[in-house]
């Protein structure tokens, strides 16, 4: 594996929420749906600036959705996970299943 090619944490849980949210969704509901289902607390800023590095990497791709009367007309900016997304995510998987093989007896009780 190259260097810079596995995951991140907070990369890896953010295309994990994409794929629960069904590929597309906005900053706001990924942070949610990260709170929710890890209790991690992260800033909205964390958020997007690891959607932007995400969409850099060719991993998701983000794109204007409709405007909404909900937000005086204004349209939201939506992120999709990629092919290339899902494959790093099966990558990262891979790498951790491979790098833990075996570990259980040496981690004792937690």
């Amino acid at each position: 594996m190259k260097r810079g090619q596995l995951l991140g944490s907070l990369e890896q849980i953010i295309l994990l929420a994409l794929v629960r949210l069904d590929g597309t969704a906005h900053g706001m509901i990924v942070r949610r749906e990260i709170e929710e289902r890890t209790g991690r607390n992260i800033s909205i800023g964390a958020v997007y600036a690891t959607l932007e590095r995400l969409e850099k990497k060719g991993y998701i791709r983000s794109f204007t959705g409709e405007p909404t009367p909900q937000r005086g007309g204004r349209a939201k900016r939506l992120f999709r996970i990629e092919g290339a997304g899902k494959r790093a995510l099966q990558i990262s998987e891979q790498t951790i299943l491979s790098m833990t093989a075996g570990l259980k007896d040496h981690w004792g009780t937690i």
